[in-house]
């Protein structure tokens, strides 16, 4: 267990992943793993962000009420299904799997797609494309879901992509990211990042976490749909960023 400072400074940075998930409804992996990994070692960093993720999607998904929660869950099924095996299946490749490629490969692709919609560029799927893209999207963010617990960057892009209003796109990231935190705790538990020490470390950051969320959640609905869709960038541009900063510093 980690000695009072330590769980201090772990706890504000929950609190602060919380507000920005709240806010935008994604990034809490990785201001907490990139937080956490300043003054952790990268494992423990990812097994303490397990638990506060799982229940704070958990809120999200179920903001809107279990009924439409459950619709969404049907309707995304072709990008949760590919995200929930290729997670369970990338976390155990933790150990193996160079995190400079990891994280350089997934950055640079976000950044740019971040920056271009900046720019004011838009991505557009035909319909009788979507399939293909949710199925492409959900392979992708598990693979790297699963080793590095960061899977919110592919499948917020492929959300905006389809322009849906700020609610919606809220409650789908929480489904979708709620049935992959449930596949990250499965795969880790089978790759021993998630033991006994590390889950009451990650118990202790839940509070924390919810109340961020809860400010969070304040904020985004005082948002109108333009300020929320460039937030949503511009904190997708500030992560792809970082995660080209880690590679970068672990090369």
């Amino acid at each position: 267990m980690a000695d009072f400072g330590v769980l201090i400074l772990a706890m504000a940075i929950a609190t602060f992943a919380g507000v920005v998930k709240g806010t935008v409804g994604f990034a809490m992996p990785m201001v907490m793993i990139s937080g956490l990994a300043s003054f952790l070692p990268a494992e423990q960093a990812l097994a303490a962000l397990i638990l506060p993720t799982l229940v704070t999607n958990l809120a999200q998904a179920l903001r809107n009420g279990l009924a439409e929660a459950l619709a969404s869950t049907r309707h995304y099924w072709r990008l949760i299904v590919p995200l929930c095996l290729c997670v369970v299946l990338s976390a155990q490749l933790v150990p193996l799997v160079s995190q400079h490629a990891l994280l350089l490969t997934l950055g640079l692709p976000i950044t740019a797609f971040a920056l271009t919609q900046l720019a004011g560029w838009q991505w557009r799927f035909r319909t009788e494309n979507r399939a293909r893209a949710e199925i492409a999207t959900g392979i992708l963010a598990g693979l790297w879901g699963g080793m590095s617990g960061v899977w919110g960057p592919p499948t917020v892009a492929f959300l905006l992509s389809l322009d849906i209003d700020k609610r919606e796109n809220l409650r789908v990231q929480g489904v979708i990211y709620l049935i992959g935190a449930v596949a990250l705790c499965v795969g880790h538990a089978g790759s021993g990042v998630l033991n006994a020490q590390s889950l009451g470390f990650s118990a202790l950051l839940v509070l924390p976490a919810s109340i961020g969320l809860w400010l969070g959640f304040r904020l985004h609905d005082r948002l109108d749909p333009v300020r929320f869709r460039r937030g949503t960038l511009i904190v997708l541009t500030l992560s792809g960023f970082n995660l080209i900063r880690r590679a970068i510093a672990l090369d």
